[in-house]
């Protein structure tokens, strides 16, 4: 446990997680196999490049969000274990709620400050685990240009590589907010290049989070060209006009 800070000096340290309970991990690190058997009985999911994936220490996935199954996509074939933050209203449902909590996922209130879910991340990226993230916030044309800083202030408060995923074919051009692909959809996910950035100590100003955080939305536009290119595929274009991804 780090020493409490000293009055007028900068404090450096993450904030305090050693009263945070890990995300549940034994379903990430032992169903996977049976998971991906079953969802690759009606899609044909491809990975990509997941050579840039660190093999050990803390990372931090951020990937685009077009389809309802992202995050299971996510949490399920990427080789590491990964505690995603989720929208809290995916924990409200009956069924839902129980089975996101048990497979580690982490609830997130998005239309405001939300600091158990920041400590429960970070105790993840703490422990030398990943975690995973989409910056835009919510399921749309995937294409990056809405980009909030959430990733890149974990990158900062961490120092943890930040993977740049890219989700092809996880719904289909004119599909629904929630809808599935077809049967028998190809599902590519492209690993990109790790964006790096040297942690910063508290506090980290706006203006720091906000100038990384446009670094790294960068980058990862740059890797989803990459990734288009080298699968042949495109987005699926935007939700159809009267959905409402809240």
């Amino acid at each position: 446990m780090s020493a409490s800070p000293i009055a007028g000096t900068p404090r450096t340290d993450l904030p305090r997680t050693d009263d945070v309970p890990h995300p549940t991990r034994w379903p990430l690190n032992h169903l996977d196999g049976p998971s991906r058997w079953l969802i690759r009985r009606r899609f044909d999911v491809r990975l990509h490049e997941t050579e840039n994936i660190p093999k050990t220490g803390p990372v931090v996935f951020a990937s685009n969000h077009i389809g309802i199954i992202d995050g299971p996509l996510l949490a399920i074939f990427t080789p590491r274990p990964v505690h995603a933050l989720t929208k809290m209203e995916m924990f409200e449902h009956w069924f839902l709620g129980p089975f996101l909590r048990w497979a580690g996922q982490i609830p997130l209130y998005r239309f405001g400050s939300d600091p158990a879910a920041v400590k429960t991340a970070l105790r993840v990226l703490r422990a030398g685990g990943a975690m995973g993230i989409y910056p835009e916030g919510s399921r749309g044309a995937g294409d990056l240009v809405r980009f909030n800083r959430g990733a890149a202030y974990f990158a900062l408060a961490s120092g943890a590589p930040v993977v740049p995923v890219t989700m092809l074919g996880s719904r289909d051009p004119g599909g629904g907010v929630s809808s599935l692909p077809h049967k028998g959809a190809r599902i590519d996910i492209v690993y990109g290049e790790p964006f790096h950035v040297e942690r910063v100590g508290w506090p980290r100003t706006r203006e720091q989070v906000g100038h990384v955080s446009g670094l790294l939305q960068k980058h990862m536009q740059v890797q989803q060209d990459h990734a288009l290119a080298l699968t042949g595929r495109d987005l699926p274009g935007p939700l159809p006009i009267e959905e409402n991804n809240d």
